[in-house]
């Protein structure tokens, strides 16, 4: 197995995947959305809330907010020492108190963990009036996305490398030319390999004419193309998917030896 990087920029990341099958490359992007965990809001305590909005309105904002995750710092509730009870190991207690009139922002909620804090401060959480106020506690855990869409780390696909051949002599080609997106043509109006350099244009040019570009598809190289939302940076994602997958592995091999 080779692995290269593509590009790297922000919350995103596109390597390669060399030498593997389609049903390894699928497993370890379901894995990376529904198995690698991040930290959210699961629970909510009012003590406070004269707000036009009713709690559970609140407590659906506050458990969207994505937090900055710190993977090696808490466990999943289930895997912990406690056995889900509930300790420093695998909750978080966020606060909010806010008697001011005007919007209540996600900067205004306090962590007790300054690893972890809402990652979008200037999101709106409510809006007081003047006389209104709301005071609460909020519990953050570890899940997974396939509990709940809140804990789902980003945007993962892939896609089989492709070949592509072109033909700018062709005499199909002024037939054709006009079907063809204007990004794949250079200056001087020749179709270039490497401006078709994204999936939608690839899928764009594929099909239209073969004469002049075909594309073919490599069965064991693939292309990831991972969008972080921001819990965990793109690199994290996929070296936690990578973990898991090999946890897997082992426990199913285990199992195997049990029958």
């Amino acid at each position: 197995m080779d692995v290269e990087m593509l590009e790297k920029k922000g919350d995103r990341l596109s390597f390669s995947l060399k030498g593997v099958d389609p049903s390894f490359t699928n497993a370890l992007r379901r894995i990376a959305i529904d198995e690698v965990p991040t930290m959210s809001i699961e629970e909510v305590e009012f003590t406070k809330n004269s707000s036009v909005m009713y709690d559970e309105m609140i407590a659906h904002r506050l458990g969207l907010l994505p937090l900055k995750t710190d993977l090696k710092s808490y466990n999943l509730p289930e895997k912990c020492t406690c056995k889900g009870a509930g300790c420093a190991q695998c909750q978080l207690k966020l606060e909010l108190s806010s008697k001011k009139a005007g919007i209540v922002y996600a900067a205004e909620i306090k962590s007790k963990d300054p690893k972890v804090v809402p990652l979008h401060p200037k999101t709106p959480v409510l809006k007081l009036i003047k006389g209104q106020d709301v005071e609460l506690t909020a519990t953050a855990v570890l899940g997974k996305g396939k509990e709940h869409a809140k804990w789902s780390p980003g945007i993962i696909t892939y896609m089989q490398k492709p070949i592509i051949k072109i033909n700018n002599k062709s005499e199909k080609f002024s037939q054709h030319k006009e079907s063809y997106p204007p990004q794949v043509f250079d200056k001087n109006g020749q179709i270039k390999e490497e401006l078709i350099n994204t999936p939608n244009l690839i899928d764009a040019v594929d099909g239209v004419c073969d004469e002049i570009v075909k594309v073919e598809y490599k069965d064991d190289e693939f292309i990831f193309f991972v969008e972080s939302w921001g819990q965990l940076s793109p690199k994290e994602i996929m070296q936690k998917a990578a973990e898991i997958l090999s946890e897997k592995t082992e426990e199913f091999t285990e199992k195997i030896k049990d029958l």
